[in-house]
């Protein structure tokens, strides 16, 4: 059942890159062993986080490749595929080679600031093409549309392989009336790491997390004490969490979370333009807080 492939932790893979700005397959080999011995519950490629926009479809298609080679089949895998051309998506769809992928994440279009209708319709395409199911992904900071609840709903009532949401709003209203009116069989998910804790107590069954996958024991150990009802455990570890996971955006994902894997040792600190690198002070606080929490 799709939904339980996708409660708990998810992580939004990043794309680690050597500094002559070439992509570390190797690095990327650490870094999907490394998430899935620490327990994490599925994987999700192509996201905001991996830098897709700045990756030729021919790297897209290597990484893809080799995380699928890598995984095995030990842990579902959610494709990132989005984009604010719908017709330019739907041919996408219609020609790519679903084997090994369990559902796709897709963003709400940006940059041309769609009505609720148009997000609909545009949508509407996406479920009418895919053949894996769909994560509906919802991030109005960097889109500039908000999926509204009411979209949200209709859209998961009316298509029956539109399965989720990934809710990165901030708005805890909006959340609440997806959670309060959803089908059964319909999964809300956070896409906010800090917000993740409070977010389950209300309803939300888990995470696409970029935090998560610097410290992948710790959060899915705090989502799974949650997810049972032990919110005074998951507390403890959300608190210790808490100030690294505000460090980890104070200048941009993936920015800082590949600061954390590089103090890790699992990647070099490198991002493509238009992206920088964290500032040294930036670094040396989550170093710091590394240091003193994990």
């Amino acid at each position: 059942m799709f939904s339980r492939k996708v409660q708990g932790t998810g992580v939004a893979l990043i794309t680690p890159f050597r500094k002559e700005g070439s992509i570390d397959f190797n690095a990327l080999t650490k870094l999907v062993e490394y998430v899935t011995s620490n327990g994490v519950n599925y994987l999700v490629l192509m996201g905001t986080t991996s830098e897709n926009p700045v990756l030729s479809t021919d790297e897209k298609s290597a990484i893809v490749s080799h995380i699928l080679e890598i995984n095995n089949g030990k842990l579902p895998v959610i494709l990132g595929m989005g984009g604010n051309n719908t017709i330019d998506l739907k041919n996408n769809i219609a020609k790519y080679d679903f084997t090994g992928i369990d559902g796709i994440l897709s963003v709400t279009p940006y940059y041309n600031k769609p009505n609720q209708k148009g997000l609909y319709n545009h949508f509407k395409v996406i479920a009418n093409e895919c053949p894996v199911p769909v994560i509906l992904y919802n991030v109005p900071g960097r889109t500039g549309a908000n999926l509204t609840a009411e979209t949200t709903l209709k859209l998961a009532s009316d298509f029956d392989n539109i399965l989720a949401v990934k809710e990165a709003s901030g708005n805890l209203n909006q959340i609440m009336e997806i959670i309060q009116n959803k089908p059964k069989n319909f999964t809300v998910l956070s896409g906010d790491d800090a917000l993740t804790l409070p977010l389950i107590s209300i309803g939300v069954e888990g995470v696409i997390s970029v935090a998560g996958q610097a410290f992948p024991k710790q959060f899915t150990e705090m989502i799974n004490l949650a997810r049972k009802g032990n919110f005074n455990s998951a507390k403890e570890i959300h608190y210790q969490l808490f100030e690294l996971m505000n460090a980890l955006f104070v200048e941009g994902n993936p920015a800082g979370v590949k600061a954390a894997l590089n103090i890790m040792g699992i990647v070099e600190n490198q991002v493509r333009l238009p992206l920088a690198t964290v500032s040294r002070a930036t670094y040396n606080i989550i170093n710091k807080l590394i240091q003193e929490n994990l």
